[in-house]
C-alpha cells in the first residue's frame, strides 16, 4: 500500500471511531432527557446532545490530527496548516432525534484542497456504520457495498426536502421539475441517513438545494465510494446538490437546469 493510501486508510479508521463515539455519546444524552433549542425556525433545532458530541469529536481530533482544520455544524472552528479540513454533523436529523424517531445519524467527512477524501456515518438505532471515498470502496460495517442499482425512471425513488416556504416559487417550480425525473418520493429528515439508504440500494438519488457541506459531504463521498455520483447544480437562483445513482442524478441534473 502507498503511503497515501495507508494515510487514507488510517484517517477512514478514525472517522469510523469518531461517529461511533459521537452517535453513541448523543444517544445517551437522548435517554438521560432533551433541552431542546430553536435555531432558525421551529423544525431547526439543536440540542445538548449536538453539542456535547460536536465537542468530543473536536478534541479528539485536536490530539490526533492537530494540523487539520476543523468544521462543525453546531459552531465548533479551528483553523490548521495542513490543507485538510474535517466537517462534523455530531446529529444529522436533530428535529427527528428530539422528537424521539430513530432515522438520524452521527457523520464526519474529510476534504483535501480540492475534493472529498473519506466519509464516515453511524446509525446508532441499528449499530451500522458506513465509510467509504471517491478513492476509498465504500463499507457497512467492513461489508463492501453492492454496486448501486439502476432503476427504471418510473420506479425510482428521490429522498428529498424541501422548506414549505418554497412551494409555488421559482425553487418549488426547480424541485418538481426534479421530482418529474423520479416514480416517487420520501421526506424522512436526515440527508446523510437518506444518502446511506441510497448507498444501500434501498433508494436511488437523493436532491436538496442549499445544502452545508456537513450536510453534503459525508453522504456524498459513501455515494461515490460505492460506484454514484454528486455533482452540485445551480439552478433557480439556488445551488442543488444530487447524489446517488448515476443515470437517475444525471436525469434530475437535467430536469434542473431546464427552467
Amino acid at each position: 500500500m502507498s503511503d497515501t493510501g495507508a494515510m487514507l486508510a488510517e484517517d477512514a479508521a478514525l472517522a469510523a471511531d469518531l461517529v461511533r463515539r459521537a452517535g453513541a455519546l448523543a444517544a445517551r444524552i437522548r435517554g438521560e432527557g432533551l433541552a431542546v433549542e430553536r435555531k432558525t425556525s421551529g423544525s431547526d433545532v439543536v440540542t445538548q446532545a449536538d453539542t456535547a458530541a460536536e465537542r468530543l469529536v473536536l478534541e479528539t481530533l485536536a490530539r490526533e490530527r492537530p494540523h487539520d482544520a476543523v468544521v462543525g455544524e453546531e459552531g465548533a472552528s479551528r483553523p490548521g496548516t495542513s490543507g485538510r479540513t474535517w466537517v462534523i454533523d455530531p446529529v444529522d436529523g436533530t428535529y427527528n432525534f428530539s422528537r424521539g424517531s430513530d432515522w438520524w445519524c452521527s457523520a464526519i467527512a474529510l476534504s483535501g484542497a480540492d475534493d472529498v477524501l473519506v466519509g464516515a456515518v453511524h446509525h446508532p438505532a441499528s449499530s451500522r456504520t458506513w465509510v467509504g471515498g471517491p478513492d476509498l470502496a465504500s463499507t457497512c460495517d467492513g461489508a463492501p457495498l453492492q454496486p448501486l442499482p439502476d432503476t427504471p425512471r418510473d420506479a425510482r425513488c428521490a429522498t428529498t426536502y424541501l422548506h414549505p416556504t418554497f412551494y409555488g416559487t421559482e425553487v418549488g417550480d426547480a424541485f418538481a421539475r426534479g421530482l418529474g425525473r423520479v416514480g416517487t418520493l420520501r421526506m424522512l429528515g436526515s440527508g446523510t441517513m437518506d444518502a446511506m439508504a441510497i448507498a444501500c440500494g434501498q433508494w436511488d438519488v437523493l436532491f436538496q438545494h442549499s445544502v452545508a457541506d456537513w450536510d453534503r459531504l459525508p453522504g456524498a463521498a459513501i455515494i461515490r465510494g460505492a460506484g454514484g455520483s454528486s455533482v452540485r447544480v445551480p439552478a433557480a437562483g439556488v445551488v442543488w446538490t444530487v447524489s446517488g445513482a448515476p443515470a437517475a442524478v444525471g436525469d434530475v441534473r437535467d430536469a434542473l437546469l431546464e427552467g
